[in-house]
Order: structure tokens, then sequence, then C-alpha cells
């Protein structure tokens, strides 16, 4: 083959290591961002955190960023000035419900447990139990195994089961699992000496510990009450003998079945309700997930505002003591690494002013459309998505979605975030449109106000919502009420 050479004309589209770092920093939640910028002060000498935040300058510093106002977009290079954003968190309504398919998912939800386990009487914790390693469910069962009179053999048994129960305090493996789990460590038992083990350490605290399935669990619990009561004596019958019903809440059905009135019924039902669901809960509850507002809007002389929120993450800028070692006769070696490292924190910087000058545009856009939830709330949401924004701003909807995503504002109404503001929209009999989030606001407020005895059915509410010319078919209003935990009408009836 004859080698030759050619000359192409061509356009190729790069991304810059520093387009590649804005584009980074602008996905970054708050608590992520953070980090990220601990990480710089760590790893690059010219950048630090003011001494003094009173006098620090955070948007810019005049010797270390460049003055020129213009910072390309992360996606589409465009003009960005300073501008506000707003942050939202939706929380999803719970409704009581008995289900098959997931019974301890549903139940714990919607029950109060009146069946304490290690609890403060005030409800609020010790200054100890916060600065202290919490207290799993597994130690706490280990040291009721070790007050125990168990045999060697025993020991080892009620070690393997507790190893098994999940966080919930569930056995999730089968005996004959454990068995053989305890024949690979050389230690020969039988079945029934396993069940014997566990039948010991459900005596154990939390009351339903070591349960198999929910079932056994409520069961358990049922044990502490008098059984000479009779709403105790129904509880028991009701869940060892009509679970399955009870689940799919047959209520005409099991009174038959049981020959009991409504009162006697109801009675019995609030009994298995106050019950807990997950006792390992109790024990060692869940940690809560903190949310760290990126944005903080205010009402200002009639006007809503929004600022960025300079207490989620550090205050950085260029330091001077090593910025001046530039002009000293250094060695090449030295002056080329701290170059380099000016360089590296003067982009940084830029960076971040950029991302919160981005997040600022969108938070004003926001609020400018949403004027009306934030006077009225979510019945007063408009219909609005991320093409609505990005056309306003001229970016791109990337870029929209990077700075909405798990970006949180803080407002009076509470905190939400970004996400939450943009919604899909319904068309109404008059032409217009409603938003997705007025009519969930709506569906939500009906179930609120329905009868217990006979709870409206999603038909029922298309047919409502059609009345105040809003046209949802009935597969829209179950999407919605699923996405919002709330249970069929079936599931929701109860006795009158």
């Amino acid at each position: 083959m004859k080698q030759s050479l050619e000359l192409k004309l061509g356009q190729r589209l790069t991304i810059t290591p520093q387009l590649q770092q804005a584009i980074k920093l602008l996905q970054l939640s708050a608590i992520d961002l953070k980090t990220e910028i601990q990480q710089a002060l760590e790893e690059n000498p010219l950048l630090e955190e003011p001494s003094d935040e009173a006098n620090a300058d955070f948007d810019a510093e005049s010797e270390n960023v460049p003055s020129d106002t213009t910072t390309e977009s992360p996606e589409e290079g465009g003009r960005e000035s300073a501008a506000d954003d707003e942050s939202s968190m939706t929380s999803a309504d719970q409704n009581v419900e008995f289900s098959e398919e997931s019974e301890m998912g549903e139940w714990s939800e919607h029950f109060e447990s009146h069946i304490t386990g290690i609890r403060n009487e005030g409800g609020a914790a010790e200054f100890e139990d916060r600065n202290s390693r919490p207290t799993t469910l597994k130690d706490h069962l280990l040291w009721q195994m070790c007050m125990t009179p168990f045999s060697d053999t025993d020991r080892k048994i009620a070690i393997g089961l507790i190893d098994a129960i999940d966080e919930d305090g569930y056995v999730k493996s089968p005996l004959e699992e454990i068995v053989a789990t305890l024949a690979g460590e050389n230690v020969e038992v039988e079945i029934d000496e396993v069940e014997a083990a566990l039948h010991q350490i459900q005596n154990f605290d939390p009351v339903g510990v070591a349960a198999r399935d929910l079932r056994e669990c409520l069961m358990l619990q049922l044990r502490q009450f008098d059984h000479d009561l009779d709403h105790v004596a129904h509880a028991c019958a009701l869940i060892d003998r009509h679970f399955d019903l009870l689940t799919s809440r047959a209520m005409p059905q099991i009174k038959r079945l049981m020959k009991l009135d409504d009162d006697s019924l109801s009675k019995a039902i609030k009994l298995i309700q106050s019950l807990h669901p997950r006792p390992g809960n109790s024990v060692a509850p869940a940690q809560p997930d903190y949310v760290v507002p990126d944005i903080i809007v205010k009402k200002i002389q009639g006007e809503w505002r929004a600022e960025i929120n300079g207490e989620a993450f550090p205050r950085i800028r260029i330091n001077r003591a090593y910025q001046a070692l530039l002009g000293q006769n250094n060695g090449s070696a030295a002056k080329k690494y701290i170059q380099n490292n000016l360089q590296e924190a003067r982009w940084f910087i830029k960076s971040i002013n950029q991302r919160n000058e981005t997040l600022l545009r969108v938070a004003r856009t926001i609020i400018e459309r949403q004027q009306e939830f934030f006077e009225h709330g979510e019945q007063s949401m408009k219909p609005m998505v991320l093409h609505d924004v990005a056309d306003a701003l001229d970016l791109h909807e990337s870029t929209i979605s990077r700075a909405t995503t798990q970006k949180y504002m803080l407002t009076p109404r509470g905190v939400f975030e970004l996400k939450f503001f943009f919604s899909s929209h319904v068309g109404t009999s008059d032409g217009g449109t409603c938003s997705s989030t007025v009519i969930r606001n709506m569906i939500k407020h009906l179930v609120e106000s329905e009868p217990s005895a006979k709870p409206i059915s999603d038909s029922y509410i298309s047919k409502l919502l059609a009345k105040q010319g809003i046209n949802v078919a009935r597969r829209t209003i179950a999407k919605y009420r699923e996405n919002m935990n709330i249970p069929p009408s079936s599931q929701r009836k109860t006795i009158a």
C-alpha cells in the first residue's frame, strides 16, 4: 500500500479540565461540596480558609479571581450572572394499609406502637446517647444471651440465630439453613434444638423479636396481654385464624366467621394496631438523614428573595503568603509548583462561584414562576418543566437538571428539593392547565375527608375533579395515589 498525506478539515467538541470541574461541582449537593472543598484545602497549599470570616470576601477576590463576571455554562458556554436558587424536598404522605405483599412495610408506617423498647421517657436523646456509638439490635440480643443460662451448644445455636436476625427483628434465614451453617462449624444439632433456642430468644427484649413472619411477631406481642379479656382473645383469634382476611380488610367476612359485632371487632383491631410490626427498630432506630439547604428564601418588604446559604460549606481564598513567593527568586521547580497550584486554586474558586451563580439564577426563575406557591401553598402550584427554566435562562436542560438535583431550598413553608417545583400539567375544561402537584394535593385532601366506613374510589375522585373542571383519568388518579403511598379504597375501609 502506497503511503500518502491528506489534509482534512473538521470540528470537534472537547471538554477542558476546567469545564469538567465546573460540571462536577454543579451537580454536587451541599454536603458533597463541603467534602470536595475540604479535600481541595488538604491537597492544595494555595487554598485556605479565611481566619476572619467577617472580612472574607467569599464571592470573589479581585486579586485572585478574574474580574470578568462572564462565566461559561457547564453545558453551553453561555453567559451567567449572579442569581438566586431555591431547593425543595417533598415528603410523601403515608396512610394505613394492610398488605399481603408488604406486610411489615405498610404496617409500621401507619400504626402507633405502645410497646416500647429502650427509650428515654421524655422522648429526647440524652447527651451521652448522642455522642456514643449507637447500640445495635445484635449487641442488645447478645447481651441478653450472655445473661441467660445456655449450655455451650445452645449458646452457639443462639449466636447463629442472632446473626440471622435483621435490623427489623425478624429471622430471615430458614432454620434448616441455620442447622447447615452450624454443621459447617462442626456443631451438629437437630432442628428441634434450634427451635427450642429460638423460642428462648423470642422471650428477649424487645417483645416480638426473633419472629419468622409478621403473624408470629404479632402473636408474640399479644402474649403479654391478659387473654381473659375479650378483645385480647379476639385479637389472638383474628391473627391466628383470619390473618389473610385481616390483611385484605374483609371486615364483613371476619364479623360473620367470628360472630362479632362492630364494637368487639373494632376493639380487637385497635389492639392489633397498637403492636409494633418492626420491634428491632425500638432498640436501634434509624439514624436521621439531615438536609443542608443550598438556598434560603425569605420575604423582604413584600418581595420573595433567595440567597446562597453561606453556612453550607467553608469559605476559601488564595493563600497570600504562598502567592507572594512567586515574586522571589526561588528555584524553577518550586516556582512551577506554586504556579500550578495557584492556577488550580483560581479555577476551583471560580467554579464554586459559577456553581452558586447558576443555582441563584435557577432559584430566582423558580420563585418568579411559582409566586403563588410561596404565598398560598401547594394548591397554587403552577405547571413547570425543565425546558421552561432552561429556555428562560438560555441554558441547556441538562444544566438545569444538574442544578436542581439534590439541591434544597429553605422556605417559610419548609425545606424542598428544587425538583419539587417541576411538575407536568393536566388540561382543564376551560382550555387551561393544572399542575400535577395541585392534583396530588386535591387527592390527598379528598381522601383525608372521606368517610372512614365508606372510602371513595379512584373513579369517584376522577368525577369530583371533573366537576371542578380538571379532566383526570382514573388510571392517573391511581398513579398519583400510589406515589403518595395512599392505599386503594378497599384497604382504607374501617369499621364505623
